[in-house]
């Protein structure tokens, strides 16, 4: 059966040596997120994974949800009692501003607790994930009433929340969606309509469910221009303040996938609901953005925690699995052969899903504290850089985390050999859970010309600019420390090569965009392997602080981040050209083929 140990030592080492969290302790917020009381929250969320998540995920996953009769859903045995847990823990409103129920901690921490979670029990945690989405929203673009409404009860996890965008007739393409909303003369509308994949649509962990539905008001300008932003209750509100009377809204089904059985992902039906506008009419995207790319981040968090646990279990089997000789002789005589970890290959396999997790783990919490700063830093410059590098890495990070997020589950898989092919050891549940976070949230081909066709062009480049000049300057800076200059050099190398591929877009797309549309993923992995290679650079200079302050306590431990820093420049950073080679190739012969010759 499946093993899992929340990384709580890695996680304080990027939070602590290489982010220097304490230096941002003038953000509201990061005053209370001393050193001792990070070190305590990420243990008992590591417990809390550990002990009351990650049971429940192989048995979730067998069981499923059930949609009975009344068009009620029920979630797996243990799960009400393991949400109710994570709920009384106040898990959710751990970063959420104190004025409604929240503990207004520092986003970068809810994320390193997110990672556990998520790692530990990937369908469960998407029911509170979303209600997470669902108060950004809110938070941002509610009206006082709204937020004194549903907020409170939403962040102590009695209510939950959903999003709704997509429709049977349309996916990524929002301007074509067709629910309707007829307005009252109470000022509130009549939602009607079909979403399809609604992701905790319908359960029974929480008392009411608050689904926040795009829809198009009845005279509405057709295409994504007419698009509202609505609060539909699964109950209505009551002036007490409570769940009333029943909605209609109700899930028509739960949708038959491959993986995360253990959410219910629903068909959500809307027969003149009742709703309530978020925001102005119209500008229903604005408001919905925030909850997407709030959603989008969290996708990408699950990228990373699918590949943690992926890992944890491989290098568990090779440890223990005896098969074959060490090509340089035996290293167990005493028995019949040597366990797997001793061979080459599987060295590399585990390798470089290590490499990818300790990287990713940091450029996760490097965006997470982008965020800190750009929504609680007091200099406004300060805040402006930080939002710039926080949108134009979205993407990336939602992208790159979870191609590689699912490539290494089955990298994982493929060290078990056949036992990792059936049910009992838990693999292929990793790499099922793992294929739907490069599709939902905007399937990863639509974050890869996202960045390319927006992001990267936006205010004139200012945010790529201000993030290649960042790298160079760290490269420039430690050129001449010799401990690190073989980092610098490869980073460098990358760092060029994205520059490089960047101009050959301005040089190449404007005229053809094609050009653009057909190097956009390559342009996506690119960029974040640089980023990659920039995390480790900035680890290994941390490690290399560590070991030169004589902290003999954690030698072991910072030789090892130095040896896997190695492994990434040597052995992952080099495609960085083969990325710029595809990307300069154009578009033409993979553009050239007539449709009907597919």
């Amino acid at each position: 059966m499946p093993v899992y140990k929340a990384p709580v030592n890695d996680t304080l080492f990027v939070l602590n040596d290489v982010l220097g969290l304490e230096r941002y302790n003038n953000l509201p917020g990061f005053t209370d997120a001393t050193p001792d009381m990070i070190e305590a929250i990420l243990g008992e969320a590591g417990r809390v994974a550990e002990e009351a998540l990650f049971p429940l995920n192989y048995s979730g996953d067998q069981e499923g949800c059930k949609r009975h009769d009344d068009a009620s859903v029920s979630t797996p045995k243990g799960f009400k009692e393991a949400y109710k847990a994570y709920r009384e823990g106040g898990w959710i409103g751990l970063a959420v501003p104190e004025e409604f129920g929240g503990q207004g901690l520092p986003y970068t921490l809810h994320t390193a607790v997110g990672e556990y979670t998520s790692a530990a029990n990937m369908s469960l945690m998407m029911y509170p994930g979303l209600t997470q989405g669902a108060i950004a929203a809110l938070l941002v673009h509610g009206s006082d009433e709204q937020k004194a409404t549903y907020l409170p009860k939403m962040v102590d996890g009695t209510w939950s929340g959903t999003m709704n965008l997509t429709e049977p007739h349309c996916g990524t393409d929002l301007g074509m969606l067709r629910t309707k909303a007829v307005p009252q003369a109470d000022g509130s509308y009549k939602i009607s309509g079909q979403k399809i994949f609604i992701s905790a649509g319908e359960h029974d962990l929480t008392d009411n469910i608050i689904h926040l539905v795009l829809a198009r008001i009845e005279g509405a300008p057709e295409g994504t221009k007419g698009i509202s932003l609505f609060i539909v209750p699964k109950f209505l509100v009551g002036e007490d303040g409570e769940a009333g009377a029943r909605n209609a809204v109700s899930c028509g089904a739960i949708e038959h996938k491959m993986g995360i059985h253990a959410n219910a992902t629903c068909v959500m039906n809307y027969d003149e609901a009742t709703g309530f506008l978020i925001g102005a009419e119209n500008r229903g995207l604005n408001a919905m953005f925030v909850m997407m790319n709030e959603a989008r981040l969290m996708v990408g968090l699950q990228g990373i925690a699918i590949s943690e646990i992926a890992y944890q279990n491989a290098a568990s089997y090779a440890r223990d699995r005896i098969q074959g000789r060490s090509l340089s002789g035996p290293k167990a005589p005493d028995k019949k052969a040597d366990p797997i970890i001793v061979h080459p290959d599987i060295r590399r396999t585990l390798m470089t899903i290590r490499a990818f997790n300790e990287a990713g783990r940091a450029f996760l919490l490097w965006t997470a504290l982008k965020s800190d700063i750009a929504h609680r830093a007091s200099d406004e410059k300060e805040r402006q850089t930080a939002d710039d590098i926080l949108g134009l890495v979205t993407p990336i990070l939602k992208g790159v985390m979870t191609d590689k997020g699912f490539d290494h589950a089955v990298m994982a898989q493929q060290v078990f050999g056949g036992h990792g092919y059936i049910e009992e050891h838990g693999m292929s549940q990793y790499v099922r859970d793992a294929r739907i976070a490069m599709i939902y949230e905007g399937a990863n081909g639509i974050q890869a010309l996202d960045l390319v066709g927006r992001k990267l062009a936006l205010n004139g480049g200012r945010a790529a600019m201000a993030l290649f000049k960042e790298i160079g300057d760290f490269c420039e800076e430690n050129r001449s420390n010799e401990k690190l200059s073989f980092f610098t050099k490869h980073l460098k190398k990358g760092l060029n090569d994205a520059q490089g591929a960047t101009m050959w877009f301005m040089q190449n797309a404007m005229a053809k965009p094609d050009n653009a549309g057909a190097g956009s993923t390559d342009y996506m992995h690119l960029f974040g392997l640089v980023i990659l290679g920039y995390m480790w650079a900035k680890m290994a200079k941390a490690a290399e602080d560590g070991l030169a302050s004589g902290d003999a306590a954690r030698e072991d431990y910072l030789k090892n981040k130095l040896v896997t820093a190695r492994f990434f420049m040597e052995r992952l950073m080099p495609e960085t050209a083969l990325r710029k080679a595809r990307i300069e190739a154009g578009a033409e012969t993979m553009m050239e083929l007539a449709a009907e010759a597919f």
